[in-house]
């Protein structure tokens, strides 16, 4: 892959900051390098990750609230959610920052 090519798939993993689905969908729909296109699907699916853990806990908020649980188990429930999306995230965007720091890295 030569330099051009490595700081367009590092950008993928970069976007996570400034454009997290739309950069890693239009270059997988510009660019024609093979690798690139799977650095771009793979910096895509890491933004949906904590776009869907966003869900899931909205969701679990939403079924405890219909269901009859006490409210020390509600408020436990969103804490440990907000904690556990907290998490996620910072994960995420700690991934996304290495994989793009290691591309640009191995720039010759």
């Amino acid at each position: 892959m030569d330099k051009q090519n490595k700081v367009i798939a590092s950008l993928n993993y970069f976007s996570v900051f400034f454009a997290p689905f739309l950069l890693p969908i239009a270059i997988y729909f510009i660019v024609d390098h093979t690798d690139v296109k799977s650095h771009a699907k793979k910096a895509l699916v890491s933004h949906i990750i904590p776009f869907l853990s966003v869900i899931s806990l909205i969701g679990m908020i939403i079924y405890s609230g219909l269901s009859y649980i006490s409210e020390a188990a509600m408020f436990s429930l969103v804490i440990g959610g907000f904690l556990l999306i907290g998490i996620i995230n910072l994960i995420v965007v700690i991934w996304n920052i290495v994989k793009g720091i290691k591309l640009l890295t191995t720039l010759s």
